[in-house]
């Protein structure tokens, strides 16, 4: 087994702490690795205009922007909590969420009922 480095142990501590599912956890850290082999070089060394220049080539190669919000959030996290660069969160941008409902949302407001089986769609209801 790889050793992990101290940048690495330090998110995932971050991350343990602040209770994220161990599946977040493990989509951040492969978010992140991502990035830092893409710039091929520890993403400390790295800064906010190589997260646009990023998102910038995600977009280029026609990610969906559920992935490209995805990775969004574990460099906002890596850069803001782990690396303590509070600017991060201001600057590391993320898509529009979609205005699109569910289907159920969409049954729901036909039948003018409140959409009870689906949490956090465009609509809002609960």
């Amino acid at each position: 087994m790889a050793q992990m480095t101290p940048l690495r142990r330090r998110m995932i501590d971050d991350m343990t702490v602040r209770n994220l599912s161990p599946a977040t956890q493990q989509s951040y850290v492969y978010a992140v690795a991502k990035f830092s082999r893409f710039f091929g070089c520890s993403p400390d060394r790295l800064g906010i205009e190589e997260v646009r220049a990023y998102q910038l080539h995600l977009a280029g190669l026609g990610w969906s922007w559920s992935h490209i919000n995805q990775v969004s959030c574990a460099l906002r996290f890596l850069f803001g909590v782990t690396l303590d660069r509070p600017e991060a969160f201001d600057r590391i941008i993320s898509a529009p969420r979609s205005r699109r409902s569910c289907r159920w949302c969409s049954a729901a407001r036909r039948s003018s009922a409140f959409c009870r089986r689906c949490r956090g769609c465009a609509t809002g209801r609960l």
